[in-house]
């Protein structure tokens, strides 16, 4: 059978990549520059360059997301998300009105910033909400236990921040939190092969470690999210939806809390993300018991928790913080051997610190 000749199907643009092309200019008069594969009258680069289309930046497709697309903001060339909505759209409606120009320089707000929401100019009903472009969290992975104790500190506040709101996000487990991580790559990254650079897409991009930098967490999508009016009583909802099916309460039938929920959402990540997989993260361990606790009324409030992190933080020591984390599958020899690559990058890491300090 005759393989298909990518030099004839990378030519080919899918549906989903012809619908982005087609409002290129549009998003282009709002300040947008979509890649150069989804501009009217593209032409492959490779028919000229002599690359292979496989390593050819306008060869990256779209990702199967059909609603979302990177961009070039044009005033400032910063990455963006553009994401396609329904006009009205309650998620949007809730992220909005959480980066309020009232809260937006809030320190403690970790909602996903809106940047714009304009409407489609031919198509009734449909609007683009743009968005920093962001990264996963564990994308590059966390290294030392000081990234992890700063994750927990920023999301643990954001928390509480959007629960003083009203907001009860009932979805946020580690696939709704995103980082901006623009300092950790000074020249830029690929929005699809992230791990390369923006304008060729497979050299690969300089990467400082996430604890040399300052790194922003988010908390994104609050399709399924509750909202009550703050100082208002809050009432008890239904519902199984949601990424984490962990939680024991959730049902079509029974009323919950939802604020309950997002207590025991974010226990459960950092028990998964941190407090299984590494060694040196039992700090977490009272914190995770707390929060997952199975019966709703006896878990912590948000406020609550991130007051028993404060002082389980406060016992960590620093060398601790600067160590790096320690997988619970390593074997001896190999936990030894990276401690002490880990000890030589720390030491030089805070020689050089204090150096440029001086």
């Amino acid at each position: 059978m005759k393989m298909p000749d990518p030099f004839v199907t990378r030519q080919r643009l899918y549906d989903r990549e012809i619908w982005w092309r087609d409002r290129q200019p549009f998003l282009q008069s709002k300040g947008y520059m979509l890649r150069p594969r989804f501009r009217p009258n593209w032409v492959p680069s490779w028919l000229t360059s002599g690359k292979h289309p496989y390593r050819s930046e306008d060869g990256i497709l779209l990702p199967m997301a059909s609603h979302l697309i990177d961009a070039t903001r044009l005033s400032d060339g910063k990455m963006v998300y553009i994401k396609r909505i329904n006009a009205g759209n309650r998620e949007a409606s809730i992220a909005t009105s959480l980066y309020d120009e009232s809260l937006r320089n809030d320190p403690t707000n970790h909602t996903v910033p809106i940047l714009e929401v304009f409407s489609d100019p031919d198509t009734a009903g449909l609007s683009y909400m743009v968005m920093p472009f962001l990264r996963f969290p564990e994308d590059p992975p966390f290294e030392t236990v000081s990234e992890v104790v700063d994750f927990v500190d920023q999301i643990l506040e954001g928390l509480v921040f959007m629960h003083d709101q009203g907001v009860a996000h009932r979805d946020c487990c580690m696939g709704n939190i995103m980082m901006d991580a623009s300092e950790m790559y000074p020249d830029g990254f690929h929005p699809v092969n992230m791990d390369d650079t923006l304008e060729d897409g497979f050299i690969r991009a300089r990467v400082r470690p996430r604890s040399q930098v300052s790194i922003k967490y988010y908390f994104i999508d609050y399709g399924i999210s509750s909202v009550f009016a703050p100082g208002q009583p809050r009432g008890l909802v239904t519902g199984t939806d949601g990424r984490d099916q962990d939680v024991p309460e959730l049902s079509d039938i029974a009323p919950y809390d939802p604020f309950a929920v997002d207590v025991f959402l974010i226990g459960n990540l950092l028990r998964k993300a941190f407090l299984e997989k590494y060694h040196n993260t039992e700090f977490l361990r009272l914190l995770v018991l707390r929060a997952t606790h199975p019966v709703p009324s006896s878990r912590p409030n948000a406020r609550e928790l991130l007051e028993l992190w404060t002082v389980e933080r406060g016992r960590i020591s620093f060398l601790s913080k600067a160590w790096r984390l320690q997988g619970r599958n390593e074997f001896a020899v190999e936990t030894a051997a990276r401690d002490c690559v880990s000890m030589v990058r720390t030491m030089a890491s805070y020689a050089w610190s204090f150096a440029r300090w001086k």
